[in-house]
């Protein structure tokens, strides 16, 4: 079953000390591109986030953010010297009475004065508070699981449908072909019957000649492994573990053959069926590179 790279998750966990939100959003790409957004004081479980990606999302360009909030009023992001600030105020409402001057803004000066509000850089997360955090990004990564399979099923019904038309214009060429040989024999025959009769040749020089430029034109061996790789194709579409990748390279190979068949072929007709079987290709391709 083939599964979507494009994802989105989102789970949150409130308890009586902290609520926890976190959010995933994922886009195709060959490789894992982790974008990490969390909180300062898990700067030192980056590392073990993007396993933990790795292992439930494998590839692709993934966005990650965890808001972590305190209910408790005390952790503030800075540290305020109270004993400075009064300090401050004190020195300044002195100065403000020596000279004559209002006070009005004595606790702003002195709430930016030098050291008395100092930001705190490094804070390190409790295993407790980690717990928490790891099985909120676990569910968020589940549930972003669970959406790009869901799109997994609707690329699925795509494929289907694409492979579908492509099986049916290849019906369509095989039936064809025959037809082609008798035109292209007619085609010769009406040319040259006048000129062979009036000229000498050499028959056997003739024959081969002429199963040389049929054996050029033939496109029985490229209709054989089309209808190889669709069948391909359609196993692995259908296989336990999506592999994106590995249909990429089959579409590939289809191309290779359409093309093949459409230059070889050198008839109107059969290249009707080739334009339609791009057309549904080029489909095939953009999609796969959505799948993981």
């Amino acid at each position: 079953m083939i599964k979507s790279m494009t994802g989105y998750g989102i789970a949150n966990l409130e308890s009586e000390k902290h609520i926890i939100n976190v959010e995933v959003k994922t886009l195709n790409s060959k490789f894992l591109d982790l974008s990490l957004r969390s909180p300062r004081q898990f700067t030192d479980k980056e590392l073990e986030i993007r396993n933990i990606v790795s292992a439930y999302l494998e590839r692709g360009k993934v966005n990650l953010s965890i808001e972590f909030v305190s209910k408790s009023n005390n952790d503030l992001p800075v540290h305020i010297d109270e004993e400075l600030f009064v300090a401050y105020y004190e020195k300044y409402r002195s100065m403000a009475s020596k000279v004559g001057i209002d006070s009005i803004d004595l606790f702003k000066m002195a709430a930016q004065s030098p050291n008395v509000t100092t930001a705190i850089t490094e804070k390190t997360s409790n295993t407790e508070d980690w717990d928490l955090v790891k099985q909120v990004i676990e569910d968020a990564l589940v549930h972003c699981n669970e959406f790009r399979e869901d799109e997994g099923e609707v690329l699925m019904s795509k494929f289907k449908e694409n492979l579908e038309i492509l099986r049916g214009s290849l019906a369509k060429v095989k039936s064809e072909e025959p037809l082609r040989k008798q035109r292209i024999k007619d085609r010769i025959t009406n040319n040259f019957s006048d000129w062979l009769e009036e000229n000498s040749f050499d028959a056997n020089r003739f024959e081969q000649e002429l199963i040389y430029y049929f054996e050029k034109l033939d496109i029985t061996e490229e209709i054989v492994r089309l209808g190889t790789h669709l069948d391909y194709f359609d196993k692995i579409m259908n296989s336990d573990k999506s592999q994106g990748k590995k249909l990429g390279f089959i579409s590939q190979e289809i191309g290779r053959e359409i093309n093949t068949i459409g230059s070889k072929a050198n008839d109107a007709g059969i290249q009707r069926h080739v334009i339609v079987m791009k057309d549904e290709l080029e489909k095939i391709k953009e999609q796969a590179l959505n799948i993981l």
